[in-house]
């Protein structure tokens, strides 16, 4: 799958992206827990898109690395479509 054919709804979301951009994790309080959650740019050769990172999963990641997506799904927020791994997804880092 390319970032290109991402849209809003599209679920089993897997592909292959470089990491691009990683912002500083900010804290946010969910139905009373304190979470982190950093937005990640990624990329490939078809365009790029944001990739929403929770906990530890935000140390995993740094700039240049090569990431593998299995199960992601796309959403929106703030009218932007983000990738996110949800409760199923998986990402492993390939480099």
């Amino acid at each position: 799958m390319k970032i290109s054919e991402l849209a809003p709804g599209t679920g089993n979301v897997e592909l292959e992206a470089e990491v691009v951009g990683v912002e500083e994790p900010r804290e946010i309080n969910k139905m009373g827990r304190q979470l982190r959650v950093a937005n990640v740019t990624i990329r490939d050769d078809s365009g790029t898109i944001t990739l929403v990172l929770w906990n530890d999963a935000i140390e995993k990641v740094k700039e240049g690395d090569k990431i593998s997506i299995k199960n992601g799904y796309v959403n929106t927020w703030q009218d932007k479509a983000q990738l996110t791994l949800g409760k199923f997804g998986k990402m492993e880092v390939l480099g």
